[in-house]
């Protein structure tokens, strides 16, 4: 996994949550939606780059 992509996953988790805590704090359940599923797709790519690496 490339620092780059490190980045960019840190980063989309780090937006997923801010979404979340201003959707909850602000009774938005589309946008603390919204940043639940950017913090499950940063994870899971989090995940897939783990086991390429795992192979390498």
């Amino acid at each position: 996994m490339g620092l780059d992509d490190k980045i960019k996953n840190a980063a989309q988790d780090i937006v997923g949550k801010a979404k979340e805590a201003i959707g909850n704090a602000t009774d938005n359940d589309r946008l603390a939606a919204e940043g639940k599923l950017e913090q499950t797709e940063a994870h899971a790519k989090k995940a897939g780059e783990d086991v390429k690496d795992a192979f390498k």
